[in-house]
């Protein structure tokens, strides 16, 4: 029988280790109470206070594996670290940690143990150990600190207290490692259900809804229902059914059962005429635009008091698909003039000649979405409703269908919208993007589809932890993508093997003095931290490549370090009229200190018949659109950006023609990379986004062909008088100091003149 943690939200320093051990272990589920003092947990029948108790009773009571002695030791330094404040102090402790955590993944044996978490939590809480973490002095420690961080039970027992801090009202207890539990929910009990439309590819923003219905559904031991909503034949087809299901399962998502709105429409029928004869719906051939206007206006129509007889007649027409009857509508009787407009009398009818892509030409009248879906979900047995919330004002509606009709009623749980910046999420506008050829298809990497953040190096595990964070919050903002990519790298980074890619462009050939006289092969793993990964091949020779912005750095005489191998001089460079280097020669030092020197470089064996090189394109894409958040009235097509793909040709290590598509790398001081597949003879690999600024920035400033063609295309039509101003401002003008006349430097200097870039 699981136990219940007791914490309030105010408390300093907070306990974080208990938190994240009872969401760790599933043992205890979260009430936040603001009264209490201190931390408390009763389970099995006992009450235990201190947090040290409480991370060991819930340890014990979760298996985790331990070890007493060297646990009694860590929570020592826990409890000492939760309260230092001396800078001596704390960074000995650190440093003892980092060498700690050097060459091991957690700091007891080889699984996460009370320990893990007694001293993650005493980090957590300490402000000036987050801020001495943040100097990356400290990499094992780091390393280790956000690995525990990013698992899903940590994650999810910081949005927790994020919830209960916004919600200090809410004395209720949660639902186990969740801020919110689900009203009058039972475990084994609990049925959710997804019901998207056929009508298009799955997005960013329905990902959340999917995958928070499958987590209650899991939570609670109950099931979850694919639905599809397919009540519009004008927009809906077949195809789009199996690529809703393919992308549902590229989120790892799999209902328990696959239905269709279609399955019903019998019943719908039924019921529609039901209201009807119980004077809760009217047909009305008001034209759409008066309709629209007398919804607005508060203006009953002027067939509402029709007779039910007439009705009747009027749906009779719509069913057959007459001429007149596609004049009319069936709508609801709820209200005309109601404060909140989506009660003044809907539409929950409608005429469609076109054939249904599963129900052929049976019907001719289709119910709306807010007709069948509560009706629907009641003869499913869906028990929680998960709505994104705005839907909030057309809630009452769904409760007075289930009133009208003495249905079983749903429980309604909303959650916020995700919408994030510099993307599109309507499926009309990508349709548009999609058909004018602006990118290659739904699958495009520059996509927020499901497919096309997948393919872009998205991993599950991290869209599953941001949407989870995300779950209960009711705010309607725009988020940064950055968060999400961060997270992703989290995920990523310990796993992803490591490889070496050198750009093509003025590749510099370095001969090696010193070097092996025959090419030499050695094993090295593919990632230092974490030798599971396994181990690659490395090839050395005395003749090798490095990339050209690397050599444009060295000086003469200067010691580099070749990564992997060692160190070596800067002997001679061989430089052409432009300033290019054309050659190197260097002589290896391998005894040199590699902490020493100030450039860690990647580099390449020459290429020979028994040790080629791959041959591989480098590919980075940018936003689609050029502002922020689109408003109401925008035309995006103004906000479309020029260039959104670039792509570099490069050189790799042989390693990587063992990778299978899908497989993610890290291409050493480059970034991180998804293996897209072979495209005329070579590989090309998508670079993954990390979250820095660097990597989400607009790539329209890099010196592309392209886009200097864009620039330059839009420069010879800008006015000169432009460029003065290279910014849209609010500010008021200022006269120049010295006027319209040109300034000579009022001082002596050494430095050449440089022509001013606006003067050519």
């Amino acid at each position: 029988m699981a136990g219940v943690l007791t914490v309030s939200s105010a408390t300093s320093p907070f306990p974080w280790a208990a938190l994240a051990t009872a969401t760790y272990t599933q043992k205890a589920e979260l009430a936040f109470d603001e009264s209490v003092s201190g931390a408390l947990l009763e389970l099995n029948g006992s009450k235990i206070t201190g947090e040290d108790e409480i991370v060991q009773a819930l340890a014990k009571a979760g298996g985790l594996s331990d070890d007493s002695a060297k646990t009694q030791a860590y929570f020592a330094l826990a409890k000492k670290l939760s309260t230092a404040t001396a800078f001596p102090e704390l960074v000995a402790a650190l440093d003892s940690l980092d060498d700690h955590l050097a060459f091991r993944t957690f700091l007891v044996g080889h699984d996460i143990t009370a320990a893990d978490l007694m001293v993650w939590g005493a980090i957590k809480g300490n402000i000036k150990i987050l801020g001495l973490l943040k100097n990356n002095k400290h990499p094992h420690l780091l390393r280790w600190f956000s690995h525990i961080e990013s698992l899903e039970s940590t994650q999810l027992a910081i949005a927790s207290l994020t919830e209960a801090k916004s919600n200090k009202a809410r004395n209720n207890k949660t639902a186990a490692s969740f801020a919110l539990g689900l009203q009058g929910a039972k475990e084994g009990q609990v049925v959710t259900r997804f019901p998207p439309e056929p009508s298009g590819y799955l997005h960013i923003g329905h990902a959340k809804a999917a995958m928070l219905n499958q987590y209650f559904a899991r939570m609670y031991k109950g099931k979850l229902i694919i639905r599809f909503d397919d009540t519009n034949p004008s927009k809906e087809r077949t195809e789009f059914e199996e690529t809703i299901l393919e992308d549902l399962a590229l989120l790892d998502i799999h209902g328990d059962i696959v239905t269709h709105t279609s399955d019903y429409f019998d019943t719908l029928y039924e019921y529609a005429i039901q209201m009807i004869k119980t004077g809760k719906a009217y047909a009305d051939d008001t034209e759409k635009l008066q309709m629209q206007k007398e919804r607005f206006d508060g203006i009953a129509s002027k067939h509402r008091d029709d007779s039910v007889e007439d009705n009747l007649k009027h749906f009779e027409e719509m069913t057959k698909g007459t001429e007149e009857g596609v004049r009319w509508c069936l709508r609801a009787k709820m209200s005309v003039d109601n404060p909140n407009k989506a009660l003044r009398d809907p539409v929950i009818y409608r005429c469609n000649l076109l054939p249904h892509h599963r129900t052929g030409d049976k019907w001719k009248v289709y119910p709306t979405y807010d007709f069948a879906c509560p009706i629907v979900d009641s003869m499913e047995g869906v028990t929680h409703a998960l709505r994104t919330n705005e839907y909030r004002d057309r809630n009452p509606q769904y409760q007075w269908m289930i009133d009208a009709l003495s249905l079983r009623p749903v429980n309604i749980w909303d959650f916020s919208r995700l919408n994030f910046i510099y993307t599109l999420l309507s499926k009309r506008k990508l349709h548009e993007f999609v058909d004018t050829g602006l990118v290659r298809g739904w699958d495009d990497p520059r996509f927020p589809t499901v497919r096309g953040i997948r393919r872009r190096g998205m991993t599950v595990e991290a869209l599953r932890q941001f949407m989870l964070a995300q779950g209960p919050s009711q705010a309607i903002v725009s988020l940064e993508w950055d968060s999400l990519w961060s997270l992703n790298k989290k995920v990523i980074d310990p796993l992803a093997p490591r490889f070496w890619a050198l750009s093509k462009a003025n590749i510099v050939p370095v001969t090696i003095n010193g070097g092996p006289a025959a090419p030499e092969v050695k094993t090295l793993p593919k990632h230092k931290k974490n030798p599971e990964v396994g181990e690659k091949r490395t090839v050395y020779s005395s003749q090798i490549f490095v990339e050209q912005e690397d050599a444009l750095t060295f000086d003469d005489q200067e010691e580099v370090t070749l990564m992997d191998w060692g160190n070596a001089i800067v002997r001679k460079k061989t430089v052409d009229a432009s300033g290019r280097i054309t050659a190197l020669e260097m002589d290896l030092h391998l005894e040199g200190d590699f902490r020493k020197t100030k450039k860690k470089i990647t580099w390449l064996a020459q290429p020979a018949p028994a040790h080629p090189l791959a041959e591989v394109t480098l590919l980075d894409h940018d936003y689609l659109i050029t502002k922020k958040k689109l408003e109401e009235g925008d035309d995006w097509r103004q906000f479309v950006t020029p260039v959104t793909e670039f792509r570099e040709d490069a050189l790799a290590d042989a390693n990587v023609l063992t990778l299978t598509k899908g497989d993610i790398i890290q291409f050493e001081r480059k970034g991180y990379y998804i293996y897209d597949g072979e495209n005329a003879g070579r590989r090309e690999f998508i670079h993954i986004p990390d979250g820095r600024a660097s990597s989400l920035a607009s790539k329209a400033s890099v010196g592309a062909p392209e886009v200097a063609a864009v620039a330059n295309r839009t420069a010879d039509k800008a006015p000169k008088a432009l460029l003065d101003t290279p910014v849209d401002t609010k500010m008021y003008e200022v006269p120049r100091i010295y006027g319209d006349v040109d300034v000579k430097t009022p001082v002596d200097t050494k430095m050449y003149t440089v022509q001013n870039v606006y003067d050519a």
